[in-house]
């Protein structure tokens, strides 16, 4: 599923902005909240689309750029197989404006969580 998430997040998605920046870790312990790709909107929390800009980052907004480094990240994510572990849900969305969250009451979920 991992090598799914990232083929499609690297390979398969368009130019967007404004997004926030990203690092996809191996280990649970080491991120800031574990995420479940849902394939419903209905599920998600957030939907999310990605950027190739670095610079076009914003935080908390539903607009992703994933980085290679730790440092240069908002927010640590691991991808959870399982919903019920899952700190937010996501759907990855090939349209700007849908961008953000679904669920308002788990935007508290910012980048200082």
């Amino acid at each position: 599923m991992k090598k799914f998430i990232l083929t499609f997040i690297f390979l398969s998605v368009p130019m967007f902005v404004y997004s926030q920046q990203v690092y996809i870790t191996e280990w649970k312990s080491e991120a800031d909240k574990k995420v479940y790709v849902s394939d419903w909107k209905s599920d998600a929390d957030m939907l999310v689309y990605v950027t190739e800009w670095k610079s076009d980052a914003k935080p908390n907004s539903g607009m992703w750029y994933f980085t290679n480094w730790k440092s240069d990240a908002d927010w640590k994510i691991y991808f959870t197989n399982w919903k019920s572990e899952a700190d937010v849900i996501i759907k990855f969305t090939n349209w700007k404006s849908e961008a953000g969250w679904t669920d308002k009451g788990k935007k508290k979920y910012n980048i200082t969580d």
